[in-house]
């Protein structure tokens, strides 16, 4: 489960977070019945909805980044999205954005080569650039070589350069959200533990340079 509480419907006081509500899940209780049409749980919404405010400013950035009004190519741009989701190590972004690649008709190779795009041939000059600038941000923390940056103007103008900065980063942003709280696919156990050792390790074993 999440680690913040969730909101159920009967105590949405809140008007634009009950219409996201309708919107997700129609007249259900996402909290006493979990569950999208994209086989997520929904309960990303139902912790946001602890604090109507954010999850307004939070819906305002997914309309932003859909609007008609952009100039980034949605490919370009859900490509990015997703490398965020991968490099971030968020499973709900990733598998989401991956989702939304193949609604606009990306090839299987193309979304499967996401991981490991830096070896795949599968990617043109253009989606080579913005993926190795996705990096830069989530990876290197904004830290852009020139040579990369040099790639992307040579196919982007300035506002598209800044519209895909702005929506690649809410996305690590997202990402990073989504695993703190562990929402969604990101409601999984830390990976890296220690494993037992046999029973009859000894601790001072490591400490016997002889062997």
């Amino acid at each position: 489960m999440p680690r913040l509480r969730q909101v159920p419907r009967a105590e949405v006081a809140d008007k634009g977070t009950l219409k996201l509500y309708d919107l997700l899940f129609g007249d259900r209780d996402p909290v006493a019945e979990p569950g999208t049409a994209t086989g997520t749980r929904g309960d990303w919404r139902t912790v946001f909805a602890n604090s109507p405010d954010v999850l307004r400013h939070a819906a305002q950035g997914f309309a932003l980044y859909r609007d008609p009004a952009r100039k980034i190519d949605p490919v370009l741009r859900e490509l990015a999205q997703t490398r965020a989701g991968w490099a971030r190590g968020s499973q709900f972004v990733f598998s989401q954005h991956c989702k939304s690649l193949r609604g606009l008709g990306v090839s299987e190779a193309k979304i499967a080569a996401v991981p490991h795009w830096s070896v795949s041939d599968v990617f043109d000059a253009r989606e080579r650039a913005v993926l190795a600038y996705a990096d830069g941000l989530v990876l290197d923390g904004g830290r852009i070589a020139d040579g990369v940056f040099a790639a992307l103007k040579a196919f982007l103008s300035d506002e598209q350069i800044l519209e895909l900065t702005y929506i690649t980063c809410l996305y690590e942003m997202h990402a990073v959200m989504s695993r703190a709280l562990r929402t969604e696919f990101d409601d999984r156990d830390e990976p890296v533990v220690e494993v037992a050792a046999p029973e009859d390790f000894a601790a001072r074993d490591f400490m016997d340079t002889g062997r």
